[in-house]
């Protein structure tokens, strides 16, 4: 827990415009915004100057707030000022950290997680914004970086102890960088004559050890009710970080990105399918964290790829979004080949030849896709646009780390692109079936990827005749009629959209084509630091 600044580094004084007790625990900050009157003070010596007027606060409900405190690498810290950016999508929140030792940092959120950056010289000229690209190669401060997104944003309130002066006035460009080494450096073009430069990795509110966060976050999910504007039906936002809510009732997508009030954008929806886990259901499994956590399902997506021809297959996909209190967000994904998890990673990954190589591990490259969403329910991070397409490509792991996976996304355009990296491992069915304590009888269902092992003799051989059964029947119909997907209908009627014999009847309708695509894949999530 991060201890009380010594009295000799501390300073307060009375906000002259209202007269509030404004505080400055550092000698280096100059700049604070009063807790009462919003007035932006400037402190030259022992005098406080009124500047400005900084706007209220969009309440995102955040976990973190002022007077939170934490240790980072072996050194407490207490937050003392935040900073609240709008972009295209939504609103992001940066907070100042100030340490024990009088050094100061930026604590940030970061594509569902968070990372703690430092500010840096630079000693030469950075790129000009305009210039910039995600998936663009360039060197800053002699360290090689890929641009991970560029992003027009604002500063539209600021809050507590902050080392410069708020300036809301003026929208500029802000551009992640992301490294091999893990780093994500933020080139932040607010000044254009001076813009700012800071390094950071990705950190979780567990390994900060955090004390003093805000109540909603110490307590199961808490809810904010707002009414859907297409039916009127009553919807809760639960999650702090929201952008994104289906109504429960008319399957409407609200947009909740720009503040929840009178007049919410939304667009309806065709029906889909009914998720395997619930809304809400809880499991435990090891993902980011590498040891067992509860997970929340809050989140669930249906995905298609758009093929390229005619000839070639299209592949659906499922995913669920996952949410742990302190370790942020996760994906579990439902595809032909078998289920997975995926999350966001803070780096980017190394070229190896046609792959990529990552935490030691190399990568092969499967395949690229074009993605789009078709069906949405639940809670997200991020805004849902109707019919946004990704652009996705898939790596397996090579050797003996055939399990794992790794997925590049660029999304957007105009003056919000941007380019995330996820990686994750393989999971089996039985493996999803406990952690959500699903019933037995979803077992065939769910089931993707079983070897005959796993099968008692007598139910692999009732499969193995069902399967050669259907494909002597679709060879039948192929020569017949040339196929359709209306041959299979009555197999999806049977066993599901989601079934082995529905899916394994389309996938021998046409030829040459990939499986799987999007297997290991996940949404884009918002763009770095935001």
């Amino acid at each position: 827990m991060a201890t009380e600044s010594p009295p000799q580094r501390s300073y307060r004084a009375a906000c002259p415009n209202c007269g509030a007790p404004v505080d400055f625990r550092s000698p280096a900050s100059a700049f604070a915004v009063c807790s009462f009157c919003k007035s932006t003070i400037v402190r030259e010596g022992d005098a406080l100057r009124r500047i400005g007027q900084s706007a209220e606060l969009f309440d995102d409900h955040s976990p973190l707030q002022l007077g939170a405190g934490g240790t980072h690498q072996g050194a407490a810290f207490t937050l003392v000022g935040r900073l609240q950016y709008r972009y295209r999508d939504g609103t992001w929140n940066e907070w100042h950290a100030l340490f024990d030792n009088g050094r100061s940092a930026w604590l940030s959120e970061d594509n569902g997680r968070y990372v703690m950056a430092f500010d840096a010289p630079l000693t030469q000229a950075p790129p000009r914004a305009e210039s910039l690209q995600p998936g663009q190669q360039l060197v800053v401060e002699g360290q090689p970086y890929a641009v991970g997104s560029v992003t027009a944003a604002r500063l539209i309130a600021a809050q507590g102890e902050l080392p410069f002066a708020p300036h809301t006035e003026r929208a500029f460009v802000v551009a992640d960088l992301r490294s091999a080494r893990g780093e994500v450096g933020t080139l932040d073009y607010s000044d254009a004559q001076a813009p700012k430069w800071s390094i950071g990795r990705s950190v979780a509110i567990s390994e900060l050890a955090m004390t003093g966060l805000a109540d909603s976050a110490e307590k199961t999910l808490s809810a904010r009710g707002i009414e859907c504007p297409s039916c009127g039906a009553s919807l809760e936002v639960k999650l702090a970080t929201t952008q994104s809510i289906v109504c429960h009732q008319c399957h409407a997508v609200v947009d909740v990105s720009q503040g929840i009030g009178a007049d919410l954008a939304h667009f309806a929806q065709d029906n889909g399918m009914e998720p395997q886990i619930p809304l809400g259901r809880i499991g435990t499994l090891t993902l980011t964290a590498k040891r067992p956590l509860p997970w929340q399902v809050v989140g669930y997506v249906e995905r298609c790829d758009i093929p390229d021809s005619d000839e070639d297959e299209q592949t659906f996909w499922r995913e669920y979004l996952l949410y742990h209190r302190t370790e942020g967000f996760a994906f579990l994904v439902d595809a032909d080949d078998g289920w997975s998890w995926t999350a966001p990673i803070t780096g980017t990954p190394q070229k190896a030849g046609d792959g990529m190589k990552h935490e030691g591990v190399t990568y092969r490259k499967l395949y690229d896709y074009t993605g789009q969403v078709t069906y949405v329910l639940g809670e997200f991070y991020w805004r849902l646009a109707r019919h946004e397409r990704t652009f996705n490509t898939d790596y397996i792991g090579t050797g003996n780390a055939s399990k794992k996976r790794l997925n590049r996304e660029r999304t957007g355009s105009g003056d919000t692109q941007e380019i995330v990296w996820s990686a994750g491992e393989t999971l089996s069915a039985d493996e999803v079936i406990a952690a959500f304590k699903l019933a037995p009888e979803q077992r065939a269902a769910m089931q993707r990827d079983a070897a005959p092992t796993t099968m008692q003799m007598s139910r692999l051989m009732k499969v193995a005749i069902i399967v050669f059964i259907v494909i002597v029947l679709l060879l039948m119909f192929r020569c017949s009629s040339g196929g359709g997907a209306a041959d299979c209908s009555e197999l999806r009627n049977t066993y599901g959209e989601a079934s082995t014999e529905y899916r394994t009847c389309l996938a021998n309708q046409r030829s040459g084509s990939r499986t799987g695509g999007g297997s290991y894949g996940g949404f884009s999530t918002g763009g770095g630091h935001k």
